[in-house]
């Protein structure tokens, strides 16, 4: 016996009267206390709770909830508060929270950090965007979920004892005895409890698990994670990477809120259950109602939905066809039947996905959690519009935010509504894309492949339902799969849960960290250190000091620069890193190892960039005020002379939403508020501040650094002001778009800010001189001047226009030359491309061939135009008079232009241009 099988038998199981049964379906091993021969899971069984609830009594989501979370409460575990969905609001490894443990991931589970309690208890809002494409066809799926949970974090006894928490608080058999209990507690006959042995992976960890499965549903996972990625790892699990155990091993459990609620009402899918109002709405809204046999075959179908899990069949349809034929009803028939109520329930659960991820600040986008929102988005419109829902989608989406509980509501709607806009442009261009794609592979006579499909979508938003209807109109066909969505997310990493950790530099080893003088007085510019060593490069060194005051460069903050002296030398410093822990000091000379050298920090420069960094600080806060809560920092950088703060939002920032920026900054630069720092535990932090403290990245360690600049608190290892009012003053100098869902905004603070005010206000002095006007007037005499150019440009074209007619008229009339029975103006004009053009126009529109010379700027230019109807080409015409002046030209065969450098040919060329008409029309 392997010991990964070892590791399934508990004390608890034993002492139970628990046996391990091998399914006969499936051929999984299973514990159970009765003879079985399933294992209790679809499609080896059937939904048997529906019409028949599984539990004493009906709950709703919240008395669910709040049941589970007292139980473990009453049992020693301490409840915490949920997280964001958005799981990078505090880790840098994934997008969005995928599950409880997530929370605790890595630096909990990793020991590095205590977590807020342990035991602890929780119910986690989560999305798996792997799921979209079950959703509303197994009947249990949903996309957005709250995993319920209870967990432990312990260490071994032989592991070091750098570890945040230590000892056991408890492990596995104790873990199926809270499952067991808790089952009874909701009036369950735990003989009717199978135990699915099933390993997990996930976020680099992994372990054994058990499935815990209850009347065909899977109501709870409890899994034991144990052992961490490791490539020299003696285990290998089956995402086919190698694991290793670790010093830490956690009990990670996960009790879905929403199908312990579809157990205990028995409806006939998990969405009657949890949104019952919203599916009465989709249903009328819909035009969908049944007759009574109806709703009974969709009872009957509901039990048998387990089987239409996209992951685990070949072929959907197929899998739908074995149901139909077990109903004993046609295939199309129950199709027809199920998929609007299908796309109902799908509309219900997109909407709670997106309350969430909107609600919690996530902005849609092509990148990353904006583009997952996105996708999201467009998915439930093209669903609506295909139900004929009459109902706005953000009407939908704010059904299910009120729900939640969430008080930004109206920038939900919002940006629900701006991206319903954005998409209608990306169909109009994107349908084109598909027409001409189409085409082509109805010639080809192949169907449209798959990756073309997802890159339809990708990159234009294309549905793939529209792509299906617009190939059909060309004679091509696509192939459309069932896990579409999923494959989409997994490529922007909806489903990446994969860590990376990066090792030590080997040649930091031995030293110590360095001591970072600046978080004890960011004014002091002077210090005294030591240099433990230098590390030559291919130009300069790098000086590692055992203290310093010089700032290396990171949050966006440039590094300091300066000097560092001896007795007998000094060397300049042009940039400063951190390396895990120890400062480099990159210097154009060695100052000597063991040294004791005096640093001196460009103070101006120092200075500057402690006023932009406070004032980033600032600008964001002054951001969220005007724009909303959801505004979060996409980047930034910081300057001497400039600053630039990278911000999520929906929409473009208005000019005047970026005069109440500014106004709300500068009001609280001159209330001269202090810049206070703090160290203190990390969930305290948290529990305190929330997860915006991590605008520009997530600290690692167990206390973390806090500033606070007026009502904004966020976690940062940059230098600062001591007051507000030190700032100076604030200018915002620019807003752009720099990618979808992001907007930069450029400002400069302090002598800085003066600069840049006087920069625009120089340029204004200079229009005003050019304008003879005051500064005052400039907007005002601009805008007439404008107006009157864009007039007088129009009287020009009309102008232009009629002298062109009264010339071509005249040129008609005297200087017509027949070739071979077809009318032909042949004139020097010496006029601008411009006019050229224009008189050839008019003299095609009285039925002559134009061919008109110009010596105007220098150079010989023909223009030649044929009347509809006249076997003479123009772009030969043009090029064979332009060959005569040293040039080339050409066009299509009804107008061409073309010419040379040779003037002094132009006259002849023009002489025997008759001929050249013959020529052409000859041949």
């Amino acid at each position: 016996m392997s010991e990964l099988e070892e590791a399934y038998r508990l004390e608890y199981f034993e002492e139970e009267g628990f046996t391990r049964q091998e399914c006969a379906s499936c051929g999984v091993h299973f514990w159970a206390r009765v003879e079985r021969d399933t294992c209790g899971e679809p499609p080896c069984d059937d939904y048997d709770f529906i019409g028949n609830p599984g539990f004493d009594e009906s709950y709703t989501l919240e008395e669910m909830r709040e049941a589970f979370l007292s139980f473990f409460e009453a049992n020693g575990h301490e409840r915490i508060d949920p997280y964001p969905v958005a799981a990078n609001r505090w880790r840098d490894d994934v997008l969005l929270t995928q599950a409880s443990v997530y929370d605790f991931q890595p630096l909990v589970t990793s020991g590095e950090t205590p977590p807020p309690a342990n035991p602890l208890t929780i119910s986690q809002p989560c999305i798996r965007m792997q799921d979209i494409d079950n959703v509303g066809k197994t009947g249990r799926h949903t996309m957005a979920f709250e995993m319920m949970a209870h967990h432990a974090f312990n260490t071994r006894e032989d592991a070091p004892d750098d570890y945040a928490y230590e000892g056991e608080v408890y492990w596995k058999d104790e873990t199926v005895e809270y499952c067991d209990r808790f089952f009874e507690y909701m009036g369950v006959d735990p003989t009717d409890l199978t135990y699915i042995e099933d390993p997990w992976v996930g976020g680099g960890n992994a372990g054994p698990a058990f499935e815990v499965i209850y009347r065909g549903l899977e109501l709870a996972t409890l899994v034991f994670m144990s052992m961490e990625q490791d490539p020299d790892g003696e285990y290998e699990m089956k995402d086919g990477n190698r694991y290793s155990h670790m010093d830490t091993y956690i009990v990670d459990t996960g009790y879905g809120l929403e199908r312990w609620t579809w157990m205990s009402q028995g409806t006939p899918t998990v969405y009657e259950a949890i949104y019952p109002d919203m599916i009465d709405f989709l249903t009328d809204r819909a035009g969908i109602d049944h007759f009574e046999e109806e709703r009974a075959l969709i009872e009957k179908a509901a039990r048998l939905s387990g089987y239409l899990d996209v992951d685990e069949v070949d072929d959907l349809a197929t899998a739908r066809a074995e149901v139909a034929d077990e109903l004993g009803v046609d295939a199309d028939d129950l199709t027809a039947l199920l998929e609007p109520l299908e796309d109902v329930y799908a509309i219900a659960d997109h909407c709670r996905t997106l309350a969430y991820m909107l609600g919690d600040g996530i902005v849609p986008s092509n990148v990353g959690t904006g583009y997952l929102a996105r996708m999201v988005l467009r998915r439930t419109k093209r669903l609506v519009d295909g139900l004929g829902i009459d109902a706005p989608l953000d009407e939908l989406v704010d059904m299910q935010a009120d729900r939640l509980g969430y008080t930004n509501r109206d920038t939900i709607r919002d940006m629900v509504r701006t991206e319903e806009r954005k998409y209608r442009e990306t169909l109009e261009r994107g349908s084109r894309k598909v027409e001409s794609i189409a085409e082509e592979y109805a010639d080809r006579g192949e169907p449209i492949p798959r990756e073309t499909l997802i890159e339809l979508y990708d990159s234009h938003g294309i549905q793939p339902d529209m792509v299906e209807d617009i190939a059909a109109d060309h004679g091509a066909t696509v192939d459309v799969p069932a896990d579409f969505y999923g494959l989409v997310a997994a490529r922007h990493g909806g489903d990446d849960d994969d860590e990376t950790t990066a090792g030590r530099d080997g040649r930091f080893t031995d030293l110590p960290e360095t001591d970072r003088l600046f978080y004890d007085d960011q004014d002091r510019t002077e210090f005294e250190a030591v240099v433990l060593d230098v590390f030559e490069r291919e130009e300069g060194y790098d000086v590692v000091l055992d203290q310093t005051m010089f700032y290396p460069e990171g949050g966006g903050q440039p590094a300091d620069t300066g000097v560092l002296s001896t007795d007998e030398t000094t060397v300049e410093v042009t940039d400063v890193e951190s390396r895990d822990g120890v400062v480099l000091h990159r210097t154009d000379g060695n100052p000597g190892k063991g040294e004791f050298v005096r640093g001196q920090i460009d103070a101006e420069r120092r200075f500057s960039l402690m006023r932009h960094h406070t004032a980033t600080h600032v600008i964001g806060h002054a951001a969220r005020r005007v724009l909303g809560d959801h505004v979060r920092q996409a980047g930034a950088q910081k300057g001497t002379d400039r600053s630039r703060l990278d911000v999520r939002h929906f929409q473009r920032i208005s000019r005047e939403e970026v005069k109440e920026i500014e106004r709300v900054a500068n009001e609280i630069v001159m209330e001269n508020q202090p810049v206070t720092q703090e160290w203190p535990d990390r969930h305290e932090a948290e529990a305190e501040h929330g997860f915006d403290l991590y605008q520009g990245g997530v600290p690692p360690g167990q206390q973390i650094r806090l500033v606070h600049v007026d009502d904004d608190v966020q976690a940062c290892a940059g230098t600062h002001v001591a007051r507000t009012g030190d700032i100076g003053a604030i200018k915002v100098i620019d807003t752009e778009p720099i990618q979808d869902g992001v907007e930069r905004i450029t400002f400069a603070a302090g002598d800085a800010a003066i600069e840049a005010t006087q920069r625009t206000e120089d340029a204004l002095y200079e229009a005003a001189d050019v304008l003879d006007v005051s500064p005052a007037d400039v907007p005002e005499t601009a805008e007439r001047f404008f107006e009157e150019w864009k007039a007088r440009g129009k009287e020009i074209d009309r102008l232009t226009g009629e002298l062109a007619e009264a010339r071509a008229a005249a040129a008609a009339d005297a200087e017509g030359v027949d070739v071979g029975g077809v009318d032909a103006v042949i004139r020097r004009m010496d006029a601008d491309a411009d006019e050229l053009r224009a008189t050839a126009n008019a003299v095609v529109d009285e039925g002559a061939v134009a061919v008109l010379g110009s010596a105007r700027g220098g150079s010989a230019q023909f223009v030649v135009g044929v009347p509809d109807g006249v076997d003479i080409n123009a772009g030969d015409v043009v090029g064979r008079l332009a060959g005569r002046v040293g040039g080339g030209g050409g066009g299509p065969p009804d107008f061409a232009q073309g010419g040379g450098p040779d003037v002094d040919a132009l006259d002849d060329t023009l002489e025997d241009a008759p001929d050249v008409l013959r020529t052409v029309r000859s041949t």
